[in-house]
């Protein structure tokens, strides 16, 4: 699969590499080699494995973070369990040092358990490592998260955060997919999905699977780079991505941030909004869903200012809003819910 998939794009840290603004305004994954590779978690792991795992656990200060622990039959990727009641996974709380510990009891073992380390905030578990491990153009108040384990791989599944991911140890394999491509990934429910983001349930390993024909139509537009300490990359808001961890131990720093454009109107997660509209819209008959379409396009998704022919002071929702209009249209709002 990834012998046929296109390269994503890339440049070379001190070679051109973008300033955040062009970074936002591409709205295209932009791979960028080189950018860590002065942080001393990147000099830890090309010394060895075991140094790296040595290193970080003298900066853990014993706050627990989330650990999935899946069992050596289901190859290290996450998702559902046989039965699509649950998922192939146990959820625990570990230490850093604690989950350390494991990876190396595992990386001796033919048949090893996946386990992940997953989102931990680095202020929360390893401080120590803020002032060594920043990126130049991004802000100091994006606060940046740690992802730890052995060969384990999440499934394709989109952000709605701009993220800049950086691998500080082992290889990660990112393959990569435009949001358009959503319908021909054959996505889990919205609302019941192992990691909070609904997840892709086709394995991209199994293009043939008779279950998901549509899955070749995405492989064909799919983008594909392997990522060595150091390297990073940029994947705007929306786009799929799934992320398979190469070695046996692997570590990888993310920042995930949101530029809010409407004066920080917009909520943390539009998750809910969509929900809404599945609810609203859904089951609808087909004029009335096209209504609302049109309706949707011109108030919300399209570039016309919907609101040009309207005095400034009467333009409601549409326009400039003082934070008491705006509590009372959130009030408004959780009125119609």
């Amino acid at each position: 699969m990834s012998g046929a998939a296109a390269a994503i794009e890339e440049c070379r840290d001190g070679d051109g590499s973008p300033a955040l603004a062009d970074l936002v305004g591409r709205a295209r994954p932009l791979v960028i080699r080189g950018l860590c590779r002065d942080w001393p978690m990147v000099a830890w792991a090309r010394q060895s494995d075991d140094a790296f795992a040595r290193e970080l656990a003298r900066l853990d200060n014993g706050s627990e973070v989330d650990a999935l622990l899946l069992p050596p039959g289901e190859g290290g990727v996450v998702g559902y369990n046989a039965a699509f009641d649950g998922f192939n996974y146990e959820h625990h709380r570990v230490s850093i040092g604690q989950g350390l510990q494991r990876l190396a009891q595992y990386s001796r073992q033919p048949e090893a358990p996946g386990l992940a380390m997953q989102s931990a905030l680095i202020a929360d578990c390893l401080p120590g490592l803020l002032d060594d491990h920043a990126i130049p153009f991004l802000d100091r108040s994006i606060q940046p998260r740690i992802w730890i384990g052995n060969r384990v791989t999440t499934p394709v599944h989109f952000d709605e955060y701009h993220n800049v991911a950086c691998v500080a140890c082992g290889v990660r394999r990112f393959t990569l997919f435009a949001p358009e491509q959503a319908r021909n990934l054959y996505v889990g429910p919205l609302d019941f999905a192992p990691t909070g983001a609904a997840i892709g349930i086709a394995r991209l390993d199994r293009p043939d699977d008779p279950r998901f024909p549509r899955l070749k139509l995405a492989l064909a537009e799919a983008q594909v780079a392997e990522l060595h300490p150091g390297d990073a990359i940029y994947i705007p808001p929306m786009w799929w991505h799934h992320v398979e961890s190469l070695q046996r131990i692997n570590a990888l720093v993310n920042y995930w941030w949101r530029p809010v454009i409407a004066a920080g109107h917009a909520p943390g997660t539009a998750l809910g909004c969509l929900m809404h509209c599945i609810l609203a819209f859904r089951s609808l008959p087909p004029a009335e869903r096209a209504a609302w379409r049109e309706l949707l396009d011109y108030y919300v998704f399209g570039d016309e200012d919907p609101a040009a022919h309207l005095p400034a002071g009467r333009r409601g929702i549409l326009g400039p809003l003082t934070p008491g209009q705006l509590a009372e249209v959130r009030a408004s709002i959780r009125r119609y819910l």
